[in-house]
């Protein structure tokens, strides 16, 4: 009989943007037994929703107003590339630390939350997965074990993404303690890990962490098949499939890739979303219908309750009540001047965004209410409309849904993987997608045909936080200080390849907490560039 792992974190916090003060905590204590939950059905379905439910947790540290939840993380990956701008506003200060890399070390407030968040949701899935033993459980069961996996594997991709050292024009991997961290990703803890294991758990090499997250793979393959609850909120065998398709991408094994993406294209009931269904003002990325899997928020859910702790909040201009309009000068997400012009004016997800003046589409992108087109930046984003297309009433309002996974990004894996194999099979599957569903007059003129997939699938998944691993697999230079530039002058930094921010800080309290890590944490990248100067 197997008692749910400890993972034993430290949590600094603070009330400021300045850590105050550290307190320590362990979480969570004493689990309940494989045996009482497995023999419960109700438990044991009580721990599947807690997963898609954790999705959307609100102040898991201490409090700060960028904990609302895996949304944020999107966000904050967004942030750090080239791609969403954010006007100067006093409200941009939630997320002026990635935007801006300052504050961004070991021991700081906006990485504890990355932190803990990640470990935090990684054990409600340990939870789920301790607690189904599949030789012993019905079919049912089964299948909430493949999601138990599936989500597992979600995260630690992430991490292993986001907290992976790679070489970069800044930062050296040789940290302060003189230790090379190359390569290295983050712990691994499972359901079996025990408390003194993960109090001397070192970070898994680029390698071991593959093996594991293919292992958790294959097992979300194996059992998935038995989930029978139709939600997207929960993933499917076509989302296993993606997200094969994205390990194969960060390892650069572009046949598997390729593979992948297509088994997840014949696999899905999802098709790419129409010009209506893209700039609809009531449902515009806001339903959870359109996509291979996601989040959905509830009237009732505490994300929703608080009015500005949510999705809607920071990415919808459109709502009134939240952040990222804020009384007319809030955090309004705009796209890069630079990725907007190359859009070209018969694709019509350039309607997206607002037209800057004497443009081609000027006045084209259709606001719920017309007249705060007049009241906000040009490149000011529409993308993510308020649910029910409501601005005011935020029980309504941020009642939304969010991508987690959408069918068009497997179109994109496809080509990219091929054109990395043969340019000419690359191209065709691009141009086949965009004449299809984007553009009809696109061809694909770039000799560099996966720098232009790249650009496509940016411009495709724009706000949805998968730029930031591409940027960083493929050693691609970040460029915001340019003439005509709608990026803030503190945030106007210019990279030769991947940028040293990409390269995650693990905690000083995971350190205090875990032997393993001390000394072999990530160098802190805050403060690295020089800003651009007109």
């Amino acid at each position: 009989m197997k008692n749910i792992s400890k993972l034993v974190l430290g949590v600094c916090c603070t009330a400021t943007l300045s850590l105050n003060s550290c307190i320590e905590e362990t979480f969570p204590t004493n689990g309940a037994t494989t045996d009482q939950l497995g023999s419960s059905a109700k438990a044991t379905e009580a721990l599947l929703w807690a997963m898609p439910a954790f999705a959307n947790d609100v102040e898991t540290v201490v409090g700060n107003h960028w904990e609302w939840g895996y949304g944020s993380l999107i966000h904050i990956r967004d942030v750090m590339t080239g791609d969403l701008a954010i006007p100067s506003s006093p409200y941009s200060i939630w997320y002026h630390f990635w935007y801006n890399n300052s504050g961004i070390g070991p021991n700081t407030s906006a990485s504890q939350f990355i932190w803990n968040y990640y470990w935090k949701f990684v054990q409600t899935t340990n939870n789920l997965i301790s607690a189904v033993n599949p030789e012993t459980a019905t079919e049912t069961q089964l299948g909430y074990l493949g999601a138990g996996y599936g989500f597992r594997a979600m995260l630690y991709l992430d991490m292993a993404q986001s907290f992976e050292f790679l070489e970069n024009d800044a930062v050296s991997s040789i940290n302060s303690s003189g230790n090379d961290v190359k390569g290295l990703t983050v712990p691994i803890v499972t359901e079996t890990t025990s408390e003194e294991t993960a109090r001397n758990n070192p970070r898994a090499t680029r390698e071991q962490m593959a093996e594991f997250i293919l292992s958790d793979l294959n097992k979300a393959e194996e059992y998935i098949v038995h989930l029978d609850i139709a939600t997207k909120t929960l993933p499917h065998l076509d989302a296993i499939y993606g997200l094969k398709a994205r390990y194969y991408m960060w390892l650069g094994e572009y046949a598997s890739a390729r593979d992948y993406a297509r088994r997840a294209i014949n696999e899905t009931s999802s098709d790419p979303m129409t010009e209506s269904e893209w700039l609809d003002p009531t449902t515009g990325f806001n339903q959870l219908d359109y996509w291979m899997w996601g989040s959905q928020l509830q009237a009732e859910d505490a994300a929703v309750q608080t009015g500005l702790l949510n999705w809607t909040s920071f990415m919808s201009v459109e709502a009134l009540y939240g952040y990222a309009w804020a009384n007319g000068g809030g955090m309004m997400n705009m796209i890069d001047a630079h990725l907007y012009s190359q859009i070209a004016d018969t694709d019509f997800r350039k309607k997206a965004w607002k037209a800057p003046q004497g443009s081609a589409l000027e006045g084209q992108t259709v606001f719920i209410i017309p007249e705060q087109a007049a009241l906000v930046p040009d490149y000011a984003s529409v993308k993510f409309r308020p649910a029910q297309g409501n601005t005011s009433d935020y029980t309504i309002a941020s009642a939304s849904a969010y991508p987690f996974m959408r069918v068009e990004e497997m179109y994109f894996i496809e080509a990219e993987a091929a054109a990395h194999l043969n340019a000419s099979e690359g191209k065709t599957l691009l141009e086949n997608f965009m004449k299809s569903y984007r553009d009809p007059s696109y061809v694909c003129n770039n000799s560099d045909v996966v720098f232009e997939v790249l650009l496509q699938k940016r411009i495709e998944l724009w706000g949805e936080g998968t730029t930031f691993y591409d940027i960083k697999r493929l050693d691609l230079s970040v460029t915001r200080g340019y003439p005509g530039t709608n990026w803030t002058d503190a945030a106007r930094f210019n990279t030769d390849g991947r940028p040293a921010w990409m390269n995650f800080s693990i905690v000083t309290t995971e350190e205090n907490n875990n032997e393993a890590l001390r000394g072999w944490e990530n160098p802190d990248p805050s403060g690295c560039y020089d800003t651009w100067l007109e």
